[in-house]
């Protein structure tokens, strides 16, 4: 039996939790052609020897923003350099499925922190799509590296329908014509193969441009009635419903609990933003579960969304999205001149509402906005470097918040500071991410670029779970993911016979510390602009998808990002779906 490629002497894990074992794997057309305890024949095959080495399914990461970054540079490489093998897009009501290029920049820009001229630029380059069909037809022509797929967004579809300007109206109820369009294009997305409908109910996240500047997205201005049509095309289709509660009223959460529950013997599967050790509120963790228990009893289908590493984030500035969680932050945020924003900052009764609120204990927040825990790791003037702006406010007999906003109308966004805002406990941390009722993903690749997503986090809990043996590494696999594929219905998370050879082997030896180092990372398709990652190209010694090898050993395969490899993942495929298209040889290279 002849083989493309032989990995050898591996220790594989085939995403179901199973027990692994040292075993040689045989890959042919794109699948996974043998299983072998005994030698497999390698002639003519390229062989690799994974001895000492764990061979396992690629990482499913269930939320990115990678809905523009995929159109300038559909390889990925991010994300495939740390073992990712499929990405779920269309997160939190956001997508480009329906919306023109301008107002796709209003929604996402300011939102994802994704530059909003590149946000344009992607659009009016590859945008011909004008359906849900079309558009996943459009990214199986782009060179893809990994797999994709994606949820509709609520923001997208209503946007699209209504018009930006009167879908984020208050005073505007849609017609019965819109929300039957609405369900129309929904039914449309979903017979087209996406996964189902991301929504957004949180206040917090605003519009950017210069029309409807600091509106909240237009998926929170949905009507109950809208809602729920909606929602019962997701649960008769037995499709996902991805959404993040109101943050501003926390009992809110429990209709949408309810809302999960089974009508008819059909749950809506719902997966919702977010399970974590907030440090703002170290109670609210020890409620999730049981939350999603009790739900889960009744006879819904819920899951919490969990970053399993440390949510640490960088700003420049004051440009941080968690300063939109209360009014006086919000309020310097819809400013984009900076001699606007900086005649505000000096405003003294502008400061002390911003201290007024930053001291605030009852206000709901995600951000613990204590400034005595934001490090300054960069700034014009050196003195400060290394400190926190609660130590130079100590030092210079000043508010902790008027040292803040002194620096920042000194040296706008040339300050540079970071700050954890949850999952800093490491004991909390593993009882989370042992949770059955989370799903690990909320990476939030392709977004916050200067401020930091995490690319990187499969490998993070795989060295967790390795090291300090909270869970066994096989179900540290498994929750990263065959659990997920199974979960979201995708084609992907398995490797067994049969299934497509999507994949990664990871050396244990180098899930090691430097797995936490922050770097820079220039996107060219960005004109340069310099991404946060997390980055260790020791851990990933190969990353497949449907056979090719696309990356390995800190370098990208020769084709990477001219040919394609990944293709779009419609629910329901059958399993071991291998597109002809991403074969070696049988590829169409775009020009």
């Amino acid at each position: 039996m002849a083989f493309d490629t032989v990995i050898r002497n591996g220790r594989w894990f085939d995403g179901s939790g199973a027990p692994s074992a040292v075993r040689h794997l045989g890959l042919r057309d794109g699948r996974v052609a043998a299983v072998s305890a005994a030698e497999l024949d390698t002639t003519g095959a390229e062989v690799v020897d994974a001895g000492g080495a764990w061979v396992m399914p690629g990482f499913i990461d269930i939320h990115t923003h990678y809905d523009a970054e995929v159109l300038a540079a559909p390889g990925l490489g991010e994300s495939v350099r740390h073992g990712v093998t499929t990405v779920i897009f269309g997160s939190c009501s956001l997508g480009t499925v329906h919306v023109d290029p301008l107002d796709a920049a209003d929604l996402f820009s300011r939102v994802e922190a994704v530059p909003r001229e590149h946000v344009i630029a992607s659009l009016e380059r590859e945008k011909t799509w004008t359906s849900a069909a079309e558009y996943i037809a459009a990214l199986e022509r782009l060179p893809l590296g990994p797999n994709v797929t994606a949820f509709l967004g609520h923001s997208d579809l209503r946007a699209a329908v209504m018009g930006l300007g009167r879908s984020t109206d208050k005073r505007i109820k849609p017609a019965e014509a819109e929300i039957r369009r609405m369900e129309l294009l929904l039914v449309d997305a979903l017979r087209a193969g996406m996964i189902g409908m991301s929504e957004m109910r949180n206040p917090w996240d605003k519009l950017d441009g210069d029309r409807y500047r600091s509106r909240t997205l237009p998926s929170t201005y949905a009507t109950r009635g809208e809602r729920h049509r909606l929602y019962r095309i997701l649960r008769s289709s037995g499709r996902v419903l991805q959404s993040i509660p109101n943050l501003n009223v926390p009992v809110a959460l429990l209709p949408a609990l309810w809302q999960t529950v089974a009508r008819a013997g059909r749950p809506l599967k719902s997966s919702y933003l977010t399970a974590a050790d907030v440090k703002a509120n170290p109670l609210i963790m020890h409620i999730m579960g049981p939350l999603a228990k009790a739900a889960n009893r009744l006879g819904g289908d819920f899951r919490w969304q969990h970053l399993p590493v440390p949510f640490q984030v960088h700003a420049d500035g004051i440009d941080l999205v968690v300063f939109e969680e209360f009014g006086a932050g919000a309020a310097a945020l819809h400013l984009k001149d900076e001699v606007e924003r900086n005649a505000l900052l000096r405003d003294e009764a502008y400061r002390r509402r911003f201290r007024r609120e930053y001291e605030n204990k009852w206000s709901p927040r995600v951000w613990h906005r204590d400034l005595y825990d934001a490090h300054i790791v960069g700034c014009p003037d050196e003195s400060v470097v290394g400190k926190t702006f609660g130590q130079v406010g100590d030092e210079r007999g000043l508010h902790p918040v008027d040292a803040f906003l002194d620096l920042v109308v000194e040296h706008g966004t040339k300050i540079r500071w970071h700050t954890t805002i949850s999952n800093h406990r490491p004991e909390a941390l593993n009882k989370l991410s042992s949770l059955p009722e989370v799903q690990m993903g909320f990476s939030d690749a392709g977004a916050h670029l200067r401020n930091m997503a995490f690319y990187n986090f499969g490998l993070r809990l795989l060295r967790r779970a390795h090291e300090d043996g909270f869970m066994t590494v096989e179900r540290a696999v498994h929750r990263l993911t065959g659990e997920l594929g199974a979960w979201y219905g995708l084609d992907a998370g398995f490797l067994r016979e049969g299934d497509r050879a999507d994949l990664v082997i990871v050396d244990p030896a180098g899930l090691d510390g430097t797995l936490d180092e922050i770097r820079e990372a220039p996107i060219e398709e960005f004109g340069g602009l310099r991404r946060m990652v997390n980055r260790n190209d020791a851990a990933v010694l190969a990353t497949y998808v449907a056979g090719s090898r696309v990356y390995g050993s800190g370098e990208f395969a020769p084709a990477f990002g001219r040919r394609r490899t990944g293709r779009f993942l419609r629910a329901g495929d059958a399993p071991g779906t291998v597109d002809p298209g991403t074969l070696p040889g049988r590829e169409t290279v775009p020009a």
